[in-house]
């Protein structure tokens, strides 16, 4: 899938998952506009976020992946929303960004329901899969 077309993946799957959980917030935008903008921009540092990062911290934890027989990747997908929150809670890109309440259990949670997501909706959204 080109980086478009995860990025819109992304960002409707952080949409749906600001919909279903109270402690899953993208704030930003006073209009509807505003909002979207705000969503593709959380969408876009996510994105960036699992691009770079994850597969960094996939190789390095390959001893982890095969003991857990791959369920260490849940751990990984909510450190990179950590890492999200974190890069968009700075201050450096304006009055946007995502905020998760609660500790590492709805990291862990909103993590599962975010991949089984981002599967379900890259599987229906047409175009390369690879």
């Amino acid at each position: 899938m080109n980086f478009l077309a995860r990025l819109v993946v992304t960002s409707l799957a952080l949409w749906i998952c600001d919909l279903i959980f109270d402690s899953f917030e993208i704030f930003g935008g006073d209009d509807v506009l505003g909002r979207i903008l705000a969503i593709l921009g959380v969408g876009l540092i996510f994105t960036l976020v699992s691009s770079i990062v994850k597969p960094i911290v996939s190789i390095l934890s390959i001893p982890l992946l095969i003991l857990t027989l791959g369920l260490f990747y849940l751990i990984i997908n909510a450190g990179m929303l950590w890492l999200t929150e974190w890069v968009t809670s700075q201050g450096w890109l304006g009055d946007w960004g995502l905020a998760i309440e609660g500790g590492f259990w709805w990291y862990l949670w909103i993590a599962l329901i975010l991949a089984i997501l981002q599967a379900v909706i890259g599987w229906v959204v047409p175009g390369d899969k690879d």
